[in-house]
């Protein structure tokens, strides 16, 4: 009888997990969101045998779900490729994949020490598809092992890395330790990408092994925490960065290769490439575009107040721009977005407009485009109709143009994943 009572109560609450996860996948295909961002999990239903550890293992939460027993990807959007689930699978049963069907990406080939198809050349990081800061710190760290070898005198340098993010600083730390001759370059300032968060951003993250320092235990700390650490570990081991240096150009020579910056010329064995996946802006191509109010990314909700501010996006960095401006005193914010869902958004951003949509703190133009920018006014374009705003400032969160070009200008090779492990 115990035994009974037992297998009973397993039976509901396995149904109850059924009817919760196949309500969470039904509101996803209602609300149009259904395009993973990035790297995510595929299934073999019939390799599944309906463990749950993969679902238990997401450190997002109902990423996963159980639907008739087996594992299935059931809020696509939330996914930001941990691949924690793959780990936990006891039965081989999931694939990490890059895109889908419908939306490819763009992924540089690497081999498993992250060389490209040039022996020499590495990529580390968000540009390789991962943007998790863990896996960044963990690839500059890979990559820089990889690198390891007998110096060649003919190069005065062992590597050139380009990048000081997450990625290009723990490569940087690398370099350091094994003694190599290095030097590290970077365009702006040390974080990368994360240094260019809106201001009080909370950044998730995870305990990940840094170079020169060991264990780090960082698991959720806000950019300017961050940052400190950072520029705290840059002063203790006394790793230096050449910022305010862009790359230019990488060009072979023998065995090694000329590295090209505003300011100098590096003859090296090796480069490490961690220069993100931001790339320039994306711009909308719109007249007005070049007006002085325009910019690319938000660094002070502050400045915004008492103004009307125009954000064009619908990723988590347009959606966090424009709540954060809307919560400053005397705003009017519009979000407009060309689709009609922010399907590449968090929940958590989502959730945040939906609140300051419905409390009339925010206003959200969903399939809409700019047509022209002014100086006190936005024309918007949406179900036909054009519509003019007034307007003192824009944000346009578009993305990056990648770096493809240059990419494939050196010779890198570059795949498009659709859905491709």
């Amino acid at each position: 009888m115990p035994l009974v009572v037992v297998y009973i109560v397993y039976l509901r609450w396995r149904r109850k997990k059924h009817k919760r996860s196949l309500a969470t996948l039904q509101s996803a295909i209602e609300a149009g969101l259904i395009e993973p961002p990035s790297l995510h999990p595929v299934i073999d239903p019939n390799r599944c045998l309906g463990a749950g550890s993969c679902v238990d293992a997401c450190p997002e939460g109902d990423v996963l779900g159980m639907i008739h027993g087996k594992a299935q990807l059931i809020n696509p959007t939330h996914c930001i490729g941990h691949g924690a689930c793959k780990a936990a699978c006891p039965h081989d049963a999931i694939t990490l994949v890059f895109g889908t069907e419908k939306r490819g990406i763009d992924i540089p080939f690497v081999s498993p020490s992250f060389e490209t198809n040039i022996p020499g050349i590495f990529i580390a990081g968000e540009l390789g598809g991962m943007g998790l800061i863990r896996n960044a710190i963990e690839q500059g760290r890979q990559a820089m092992a990889a690198v390891k070898r007998p110096k060649d005198k003919r190069s005065h340098y062992d590597v050139v890395i380009v990048g000081a993010g997450p990625a290009g600083f723990s490569a940087s730390l690398a370099a350091k330790q094994h003694k190599l001759r290095f030097v590290t370059i970077e365009q702006d300032t040390l974080g990368g990408t994360v240094a260019h968060y809106p201001r009080g951003k909370i950044v998730m993250t995870e305990p990940a092994t840094l170079p020169m320092i060991g264990k780090v235990q960082m698991r959720e700390t806000s950019k300017e925490a961050l940052l400190a650490f950072w520029r705290g570990v840059e002063e203790k081991t006394k790793v230096k960065i050449r910022y305010r240096e862009r790359l230019e150009d990488i060009t072979q020579n023998g065995n090694g290769f000329v590295v090209k910056t505003t300011r100098k010329t590096y003859n090296t064995s090796a480069v490490v490439l961690a220069i993100g996946r931001r790339g320039t802006p994306r711009k909308l191509g719109v007249r007005g575009e070049d007006l002085a109010k325009v910019v690319y990314r938000l660094i002070d909700p502050e400045q915004y107040r008492n103004q009307h501010v125009l954000v064009v996006g619908g990723g988590d960095a347009a959606l966090e721009a424009a709540t954060s401006i809307a919560d400053e005193p005397g705003t009017t914010v519009t979000l407009s977005y060309r689709s009609d869902a922010f399907s590449r958004a968090k929940e958590k951003n989502r959730k945040r407009v939906d609140v300051l949509r419905t409390g009339g703190r925010l206003r959200v133009m969903l399939s809409s485009n700019v047509e022209t920018i002014t100086k006190k006014q936005v024309r918007i374009k949406q179900h036909g109709d054009s519509i003019g705003i007034q307007n003192d400032a824009v944000i346009i969160c578009a993305g990056g143009v990648l770096p493809t070009p240059f990419l494939k200008k050196i010779g890198i090779e570059v795949e498009t994943k659709y859905g491709t492990a």
